[in-house]
């Protein structure tokens, strides 16, 4: 059973045996619906949302999601969803994020419910949030920010419309809300009672099978990515397991309340999976009573290592060894014999206790969010009686058991810092910043209390013996003087630390595994001088004898506390004690390799440190009774940022009896992890620190298992050497006299002092420990008991009280906000105690009453019923801590005064419960005298209202500093003189409370007398700013007439009685202008006498507030019109009638003014008899629910004109005649409210006869379903005006006449509805007459087709102004003469439509006689040619601007001066109309003379082919700026200095205008003497060569900004100083131009010397696979990867780095030197993996022949690329046949991208962009690849192969190219290599001979086309397209189909850019694609699979994933013949 499923039905277990909660109703969940400010999901079977934009994004699991998704089938998600097909009928975990309160499919079409969802800030929806969130998690400090709720509210399941038994009646309600603030989001699954009835549903593809599907509840965080081409699954948590946990979803719960499921859902930091709430609250377990190493009070030394315990110190009985032993021959190391006294190890204090501190709750992981735990209350608190003595009337005995002192969390005062300390964020803590927080002035963000950590709000996270600091970015904990540590762990200096934890792992010795499972270490280091002890018990034979040479173990221990020599730190105060180290061990000669894991969990109660060892791997054998010495030696370690990293190679020697003396050797690599504080810039760490190893001593002692370590560790700056004894200090040497317990303290010289450690106090060479606790030193508070510790104390609370939220202060426990006692007890709280008494009537203890014999049984009371309910709403029956339980007397009533057991609040309370305004109390103060009869209360005032309004005090409760608090006196009224409180100033006021101008004194100062009349004039009253603020004047001077404008007496107050003096009502007022109610009269009536007195108000009722609510008069004063006003009585209640006065409508309502259904009247027709009693309500039928559904009254209360309410009978059902009361229509309708065909008439028109029997139905004719499908209405049923509907006769046939109401033209049609030719009449002209016969239909001419074809109206219907309609004559021919309706010009055509030629003539012009015969036509010229083929308007027939047309003259021939209409410029052209040098004038200028005679002209030269190549004016014909043009001189030859007019740049050419080398000069600096001979010139250097390669202009000549050009000196080598003219980076260079490493400087800093000799620059190695992949996914996110986007990261020599990360992200992973994942390292926090680098040397396999396997028996195959392989899935007819699938070949070290196959010789081709290869490979078993060309080549991507032709070709997307070769590799040519920036795709037609390709740029995508030959190139398509990834051809249609990663389209277009359709609007992100019989294969990157798209239906057919998850790149198909018109 699952644990979600366990969960409830023990949940259930306790609800039937504890007690019976109801479950949740309706009304209990959280408010919804469109006036709760929800949005609707649209109707549907699969509908998903628009995207929910949050406020600020929310974690789920350890992930941000800044947006969210609803959809229908009972699911929330953070990305858009796919296909319900791809999810909805499997189960969990999904491939994207899901929050699934009921995963189910789910159809809400046809009104069958209805979803809503929102996000939200209401106070009231949070606050319950976090009271949900407190219940489930009592330890949790959560204050929510915002919540998501969404709501199915009567859904139903989706059913086959085949299906015979009719639609289900079973629907379901369900409710998801989510809370989140910054760092942790909750989810609540709310399923009231009844809400589920049904729990499963049918799949859609179920094939006639009878079976369902049980709906799946949980959570799934979806697939996961890394290394961009793979994808993992991610975490996933279901609550629900099958049909019976569905059930069980709304009965029972884990909060406590049925129907109710809370889950912690996500954390900022760290998430491994979800956590479901428990009753109560988490169960806590007590700390173990001895887990830590208690040793004698000295060390052992190594004489007596035996010694040591395995299990257990005692820490009263320690002795010390006075010096090192001897051995025989070594004086300093001697093992003794084996013996000695070994106790057995301590055990817990509990049996349930956990055995070890890393099962210690105390110790786990909590995430930094949470603040810390204190003593969190157990799940089931059960008290005993405090009064033992006290027996029952019967004698009963009651318990005796003393209730045990609560177990302490925390030690006070000294250095154990929290046991539940949360982990502390790294330095990587990310801090969110809204926009609002970013000065846009300074560009300096402004850090808020509420987006920065600070020692306000986060110093518990520091040790007890800590401080904290705050900095810019945030906090930093730092231990206090006499401790030492990380400042989240500190410990005191000097004092001996103890280590304990458990070791478990599997070790195989030689080929045996032996297991260890959670056997016991322990470890004793003397910090004074170094000395690291630890011991392993209980470790078998086998493996004890193995694990010998295996010190690192212990070393852990000791360069965590090692003796510090100057300038160095030991590593606890870097990591604390919280860290991983990962190390790896390799054995030579044997290569065995083991895996040490060891994490440090914190300190213990003892202020031990625990850390827990796990071993894996392999260690080679050694025989029993061997002896292993270690000599010593040094390591380096190096630092960064929270990791620590060593590697070093050690020696060992083993001595045996059975082969003597040996010597082996093992290399250790190591990584630490730890959280570092990277806010303090001053706390730096060295980068290298040396640690040696002076004595290695080990041992495995066989009788007892017992394997020990002892090394001496001392830390140190790299490099110092230990120097003699009588040169180094005794403190740095340990051979001081200090206690163990003491530190030794350097001085001068050979000098040094011995401090005890804090803790102990002594001379420093004996140090015993302080009792605290006998001396009176601890910081125990009042009821604490303090023990005494070694060196230290803890403070645990006395029975009755616990720790409060500080760890310090005990506090009462008020265990009667627990009820404790019998429901028909009472509970006393008292100090540390409490009472429970039974009631009158009852006897007992109080923890069981009885009822006295006698006493009759009454009914329980409301009271009664109220107490009992939440005595036992909580879990186990007992109520939720904190909850209040009214009290009642003994009738059962409420006592008039209740008071709140937790927190001391008091009030009174009327016969309901319910509290009486203004008598609550605080805690502390004398409670209000309830019975006292209550004074008639008057209304509060306006200075009341302002006081009361301050908030000051905050939600938690403390007191909001420096707010303004108004002061009132006892009338309520403002004090003259207002003083705030927090700044001194004061004031005076006027009655409104208006601060009077001048009164103002600073703080010190003497008030003004503000009760001093004030000179000369008063400030205006309210009355007064009232009346002149009222507009009564226009802008312009106008009188406004019907404002209202109030009256003032000559005091400036309000005249007691107003009246309106344009409507004639009249008021009275109270002194604020406030109407005061029942007071209005109407114009005529007498008005009400406003100075009498008031009666005592009392306070408004509903109705009233209703009433006085409704704007009625606009801010400016003016009346609203139709704004409904609630009828009040004259005790203010509803009056039972209800009109609308603008309306007419009238209604009945109940005591809450809510409408009585079927009560409603229209305007004229008797109102309902209100007071008549109602009859048994029925539920509302459905057409009761639409017309209450519809919306018509906005929320202020006006009426909305123009919807339709549908009009329903007395028993609730639809009329059968319904109307439309805004537009007169009207119509007869089913028993479900559906129109019935062909009974809807206009207005005015007689209406049909709704009761006479339908005659059989027939199908709705062509033009019933052309009317119906037009959208008269729109959504919210408001009437469309301009849209022409058709009209249809009574047979449902198109009237002959069809007309447009709003235009009024008419036409006549066809029995299809087609218009007729010539039949549209305008609204003033005479109709045609449809009905007389038509002449026989002759076919449609060329002009009647093209009249038909351009497009006069928009789809709605509307007429298209300004295009050109040709007219044609009564034959269909066209007109001799057209002219543009628009435009005005008029033209000559010829029978084809044609212009004909000098025709045309502007408007005003007279036309030409067109019908005057032509000349005999000549051909056109040349020039006429230009002209015709420059496009002067658009497709739609609009003139196009600024375009240059040629003007030829009357013969067709150029005229020899051709000027520019637009631009005015001019020139002289020859008979080819191409340019005359120097003949073009611009417009101010003269012209030339362009018919005097030229000179001979000469063929052009190579200088002016080039300049006139070069385009300087568009396509358009507008200039183009930046282009570099050559100059030639007047033989057209290069002039020797060119010069770019742009960017100033001068160099000389030779005569073939290439520049000469060493000349070029930039802009200001002298230019080179061009005309100098040149020295004999020598071969152009690698620097020269780089340089012109550089391509600083591209082939027309513009510069490329941002491009780096090669330095080179006179003689073509590289300047040793490179700098890039953009960015002003500056670098040295060796003489390959190769960077040298650390010399790279920015702009404005000082470029590094690079003549001073440097270190040698490494090999230079080729590009590794790493290097490639790093460049070509920087290029795929266009050279700017975002801060969470992968990109590979690769060592100095090209592998792998061992570490690989997201981004800046701390989602890191380990991989081996081929970039592969390591399995289980992925790291989710904010910690990265402890990563091992490649290890050396490698182990060396050979990698399988990549051999090809094809699969068998197929006839058509899908090839795919997937990173290192190729793919074959075969074809099964067109599905995907994924069961035979396999890998064709696998490709080590390869990035397959380009696919092709050759059907004639069935081979594959592929581009390699790792190795930058092309190869092939036949489809054979056993074939082996071929390399074709591996030159030259740099991003190979897109291939195609001409199998006709035997060519292939393909794209080099890095240097922009496109090239072919002979399918053998030779004859390899370039294409094109200009005008391309990402080339991605090709194809090739064989049967056409042409080329398709695809070019990303992100700026100007495009899909081109040329021959085979580089011949005809043009552009395909260039609008609408962003990513075209894959290109294929539709052999069956002749189409060029792509599919577009940008905008998710599949599109395919003719070669000529016609036609042009789409075939699917939403793909995922596609990359290569091909087409086979009808359908699309593609590969998608957010799939990673193939999908299958059907071309006719455009539904996404099927789909492949692989098993394994990663990117698939190119796709191609393989027959066994070739396929006809294949490509």
């Amino acid at each position: 059973m699952e644990r979600g499923a366990m969960l409830a039905v023990c949940v259930l277990c306790w609800s039937g045996t504890v007690c019976v909660v109801t479950a949740i109703q309706r009304t209990d969940m959280f408010p919804y619906g469109s006036l709760s400010g929800d949005q609707i999901l649209a109707e549907g079977d699969d509908e998903t949302s628009r995207v929910l934009s949050l406020p600020r994004p929310v974690y789920f699991y350890d992930s941000l999601f800044s947006q969210l998704y609803v959809a229908t089938n009972g699911i929330i998600s953070g990305q858009d969803l796919p296909m319900e097909k791809q999810y909805v009928d499997d189960g969990f975990p999904t491939d994207f994020p899901v929050v699934a309160p009921f995963l189910a499919d789910i159809d809400t079409s046809g009104g069958r419910g209805r979803i809503y969802y929102r996000v939200t800030e209401t106070p009231s929806v949070l606050n319950r949030v976090a009271q949900e969130v407190h219940r489930g998690f009592p330890d949790a400090k959560f204050t929510p920010t915002h919540a998501v709720v969404a709501t199915w509210e009567n859904v139903a399941a989706y059913e086959e419309p085949t299906r015979t038994n009719g639609p289900s009646n079973k629907v379901n309600t369900f409710q998801a809300v989510i809370g989140y603030d910054e760092t942790d989001s909750y989810v609540l699954f709310l399923y009231p009672e009844g809400g589920l009835n049904f729990f499963a549903t049918r799949p859609k593809e179920s094939y006639n099978v009878e079976i369902e599907l049980p709906a799946r509840v949980g959570f799934s965080r979806g697939e996961v990515t890394y290394l961009i081409f793979s994808r993992t699954e991610g975490p996933y948590y279901s609550a629900t397991s099958d049909e019976q946990s569905v059930k069980n979803l709304y009965q029972v719960g884990n909060t406590g309340i049925p129907g109710v499921w809370l889950f912690h859902t996500g954390n900022r930091y760290s998430f491994d999976n979800i956590v479901p709430a428990s009753v109560g609250g988490q169960l806590n377990t007590p700390p173990t009573g001895g887990h830590g190493l208690s040793l004698d009070t000295t060390t052992p030394e190594y004489s007596e290592f035996e010694e040591y315990e395995d299990n257990n110190f005692d820490g009263d009985n320690q002795e010390e060894e006075d010096d090192y032993p001897h051995t025989g021959g070594d004086p300093d190391f001697q093992p003794a014999t084996a013996g000695g006294d070994h106790s057995a190890p301590v055990q817990p204090a509990s049996p349930d206790a956990p055995s070890s501190p890393a099962e210690d709750s105390g110790h786990r992981d909590v995430p930094l969010t949470s603040e810390p735990r204190y003593n969190p209350e157990p799940a089931e608190r059960r008290y005993s009686n405090p009064n033992p003595s006290e027996r029952g009337p019967e004698g009963r005995a009651e318990r005796t058991q003393e209730q045990q002192p609560q177990l302490p969390l925390e030690v006070v005062d000294v250095y154990p810092p929290h046991r539940n300390e949360p982990n502390l964020s790294p330095g990587g803590h990310v801090v969110s910043v809204d926009e609002d927080d970013i000065d846009f002035d300074t560009g300096v963000i402004q850090y808020t209390t509420e987006n920065k950590e600070t020692c306000a709000r986060f110093q518990q996270h520091c040790s007890q013996n800590a401080f904290c600091s705050d900095y810019a970015t945030g906090y930093c904990c730092h231990c206090r003087p006499g401790f030492y540590g990380n400042g989240r762990h500190c410990l005191p200096d000097g004092a001996p630390q103890r280590v304990s934890g458990k070791v478990t792992g599997t070790v195989t010795v030689g080929s045996t595994p032996v297991e260890m499972n959670n056997i016991d270490l322990h470890a004793y280091i003397v910090v004074g001088d170094g000395r690291a002890y630890t011991a392993i018990s209980e470790v078998p034979e086998p493996v004890g004898w193995a694990l010998m040479p295996l010190a690192p173990i212990g070393e852990l221990f000791g360069w965590l506390f090692a003796l510090e020599l100057p300038k160095s730190q030991a590593g606890f105060k870097i990591t604390g004690a919280e860290f991983t180290r990962r190390a790896e061990v390799i054995f030579y000669p044997g290569n065995q390799r083991l895996s040490i894991i060891q994490t440090g969990r914190g300190l213990d109660d003892h202020n031990h440190l625990t850390v827990d060892t796990v071993l894996s791997g392999d260690v080679p054998f050694l025989p029993p009774g061997s002896e292993v010495t270690m000599d010593p030696f040094k390591e380096t370690y190096q630092y960064y940022p929270s990791v620590a990293t060593s590697t070093s190679v050690r020696e060992f020697s083993v001595v045996s009896a059975e082969k003597g003396s040996e010597s082996f050797s093992f290399q250790l690599k190591q990584n630490i992890t730890y959280r570092d504080c990277r806010h303090d810039n001053r706390a730096t760490v060295p980068e290298t620190l040396q640690i040696t190893m002076e004595r290695v001593f080990v041992m495995y002692v066989k009788e007892e298992r017992i394997l020990r370590y002892a090394i001496t560790n001392k830390i140190s700056p790299v490099g110092v050497e230990p120097a003699g004894p009588d040169q180094v200090n005794p403190c740095y040497s340990g051979s001081h006299d200090c206690d163990t317990t003491a530190q030794c303290l350097p001085q001068e010289g050979q000098a040094f002092q011995c401090q005890c450690a804090t803790g102990y106090r002594g001379d420093g060479r004996n140090c015993y420990d302080i009792d605290e606790c006998a001396e009176g030193l601890s910081s125990c508070g009042a009821h604490a008991q303090c023990m005494n510790l070694a060196g230290s104390h803890r403070c645990q609370c006395q029975s009755g009280y616990e720790f409060g939220f500080d760890g310090r202060t005990c506090v009462d426990i008020d265990e009667c906000s627990s009820s404790p006692c019998h429901v028909s007890a009472r509970c006393i709280n008292g100090l540390g105690s409490f009472q429970c008494q039974c009631q009158s009537g009852f006897y007992g203890d109080g923890f069981q009453c009885s009822q006295e014999e006698g006493e009759t049984g009454r009914p329980r009371s409301q009271c009664e019923h109220h107490r009992d309910s939440l005595q036992s709403g909580g879990e186990a029956g007992r109520p939720s801590v904190g909850a209040f339980i009214p009290q009642c007397d003994s009738d059962g009533r409420y006592r008039t005064l209740q008071c709140h057991g937790s927190t001391g609040h008091c009030w009174c309370v009327d016969s309901r419960g319910q509290e009486r305004t203004g008598t609550r109390t605080l805690p502390g103060t004398a409670p209000y005298e309830c019975d006292r009869p209550d004074e008639p209360e008057r209304p509060k005032t306006h200075c009341q209202h302002h006081r009361d309004g301050v908030q000051t005090t905050s939600p938690e409760g403390y007191p909001i500093v420096g707010a303004y608090v108004a002061q009132c006196d006892d009338n309520g009224q403002y004090t003259s003189l207002q003083c705030h409180g927090s700044t001194g100033h004061c004031w005076c006021v006027d009655g409104n409370g208006q601060e009077r101008a001048g009164t103002r004194t600073p703080p010190g100062s003497s008030p003004t007398d503000c009760n001093k009349p004030v000179e000369p004039e008063r400030p205006k009253t309210h009355c007064q700013h009232h009346r002149d603020g009222v507009q009564t004047t226009s802008s312009e001077g106008y009188p406004v007439v019907g404002a209202y404008v109030p009256q003032c007496d000559d005091n400036g107050q309000y005249i007691s009685l107003q009246c309106h003096g344009s409507t004639g009502h009249c008021w009275c007022v109270d002194n604020r202008g406030q109407e005061r109610a029942g007071t209005r009269t109407s114009p005529g009536t007498q008005p009400k006498d406003c100075d009498r007195p008031d009666k005592p108000e009392r306070p408004k009722t509903h109705c009233e507030h209703h009433r006085d609510r409704v704007q009625t008069t606009s801010p400016e004063g003016y009346p609203v019109v139709g704004a409904y006003v609630a009828q009040c009585d004259a005790s203010g209640q509803y009056i039972s009638l209800q009109c609308h006065g603008s309306t007419g409508h009238c209604w009945c309502v109940d005591s809450r003014g809510q409408e009585r259904a079927g009560t409603r009247t229209s305007p004229g027709a008797p109102p309902t008899d209100c007071d008549k009693p109602d009859e048994p309500e029925r539920p509302k039928t459905h057409c009761e629910h639409h017309r209450d559904g519809v919306q018509t009254t906005s929320p202020e209360g006006y009426p909305i004109v123009g919807a339709y309410v549908p009009q329903c009978d007395a028993n609730g059902q639809y009329t059968s005649s319904q109307c439309h009361g805004s537009s007169g229509h009207c119509w007869c309708v089913d028993e479900r409210g559906q129109e019935r065909t062909g009974t809807r008439t206009p207005p005015a028109a007689p209406r049909k006869d709704c009761d006479r029997p339908d005659e059989p139905e027939r199908p709705k004719t062509y033009c019933e379903q052309h009317k119906d499908s037009v959208q008269t209405h729109s959504p919210e049923g408001y009437p469309l005006l301009g849209v022409y509907v058709p009209q249809c006769d009574s047979t449902g046939q198109y009237t002959s006449q069809q007309c447009h109401d709003s235009t009024g033209y008419c036409w006549c049609v066809d029995s299809r509805g087609q218009e007729k030719d010539g039949s549209r009449t305008s609204p003033d002209t005479q109709r045609v007459d449809c009905d007389r016969p038509d002449e026989p239909e002759r076919p449609k001419t060329h002009c009647e087709h093209h009249r038909d074809g351009v497009q006069t109206t928009s789809p709605e219907g509307y007429p298209i102004v300004g295009a050109y309609v040709p007219q044609c004559d009564a034959n269909g021919q066209y007109t001799s003469s057209q002219c543009h309706g628009s435009s005005g010009h008029c033209w000559c055509v010829d029978e084809r439509g044609q212009e004909r030629t000098g025709t045309r003539t502007p408007p005003a012009a007279p036309r030409k006689d067109c019908d005057r015969p032509d000349e005999p036509e000549r051909p056109k010229t040349y020039c006429e040619q230009h002209k015709d083929s420059v496009q002067t308007h658009s497709p739609e027939g609009y003139p196009l601007l600024g375009v240059y047309v040629p003007q030829c003259d009357s013969t067709g021939q150029y005229t020899s001066q051709q000027c520019h209409d637009s631009t005015g410029y001019c020139w002289c052209v020859d008979s080819r109309g191409q340019e005359k040098d120097g003949s073009r004038t611009s417009p101010d200028t003269q012209r030339v003379d362009c018919d005097r005679p030229d000179e001979p002209e000469r063929p052009k030269t190579h200088c002016q082919h080039h300049r006139d190549g070069v385009q300087t004016t568009s396509a358009e014909g507008y200039p183009v700026v930046g282009a570099y043009v050559p100059q030639c001189d007047d033989n057209g030859q290069y002039i020797s200095q060119q010069c770019h007019g742009s960017t100033g740049h001068c160099w000389c050419v030779d005569n073939r205008g290439q520049e000469r080398a060493g000349t070029r000069t930039s802009a200001g600096a002298p230019p080179k003497d061009c005309d100098r001979p040149d020295e004999p010139e020598r071969p152009k250097t690698h620097c020269e060569h780089q340089r012109e390669r550089a391509q600083t202009t591209i082939q027309e000549g513009y510069p490329v900004v941002g491009a780096h050009v090669p330095q080179c000196d006179a003689n073509g080598q590289y300047l040793r100083l490179q700098c890039h003219t953009s960015t002003g980076h500056c670098w040295c260079v060796d003489s390959t131009g190769q960077e040298r490493e650390g010399t790279r400087t920015p702009a404005g800093t000082q470029p590094r010397d690079c003549d001073r000799p440097g270190p040698v620059a490494p090999t230079q190695h080729p590009e590794s696979v790493c290097e490639r992949w790093r460049t070509s996914l920087i290029e795929h996110y266009g050279g700017k990867p975002g801060a969470q986007q992968y990109v590979p990261q690769c060592e100095s020599d090209g592998l792998f780095s061992p570490v690989q990360c997201y981004g800046d992200t701390t989602y890191c992973w380990c991989v081996d030197q081929d970039g592969r994942e390591v399995p289980g390292t992925r790291s989710h926090d904010v910690v990265k993996p402890a990563c091992l680098p490649s290890v050396a040397p490698p182990t060396v396999r050979p990698l399988p022949r990549p051999d090809v396997t094809p699969p068998p028996n197929t006839d058509i195959t899908l090839l795919y690329a997937q990173g290192q392989k190729i793919g074959a899935l075969p074809l099964n007819g067109t599905r995907l046949d994924g069961a035979r699938s396999k890998t064709l070949l696998t490709l080590h070290g390869s990035i397959v991208v380009g696919l092709a196959y050759d059907c004639k010789d069935n081979q594959v081709y592929w581009t390699d962009l790792s190795a930058r290869t092309i190869n092939r490979a036949s489809i054979a078993a056993g074939a082996e690849p071929e390399i074709l060309i591996n030159a030259n080549l740099v991003s190979p991507e897109g291939l195609a192969v001409d199998e006709k032709r035997r060519l292939m070709f393909w794209v080099d997307s890095n240097p922009d190219m496109i090239e072919s070769a002979n399918l053998d590799g030779s004859g390899r040519r370039t294409l094109f290599d200009s005008d391309l920036v990402n080339p991605r795709a090709i194809i090739v037609v064989s049967s056409t001979g042409t080329l398709y390709w695809t070019d990303w740029n992100r700026e100007a995508p495009k899909i081109e086309s040329a021959s085979v030959d580089g011949q005809n190139r043009k552009v395909v398509v260039s609008d609408g397209i962003g990513l075209p990834n894959a290109l294929t051809y539709d052999s069956s249609s002749s189409q060029v189909c792509w599919a577009d990663a940008g905008t998710k389209r599949l599109e395919c277009v003719s070669p000529d850019g016609s036609n042009r359709r789409v075939v699917h609007p939403s793909l995922n992100y596609p990359f290569s694609m091909v087409y086979y019989r009808n359908h699309f294969y593609y590969t998608d990157w957010r799939r990673d699979g193939v999908i299958a798209v059907n071309k006719d239906s455009s539904q996404i057919m099927d789909e492949f994933l692989p098993d394994q998850r990663s990117h698939l790149y190119g796709i191609a198909i393989a027959t066994t013949q070739c396929l006809s018109g294949s490509h």
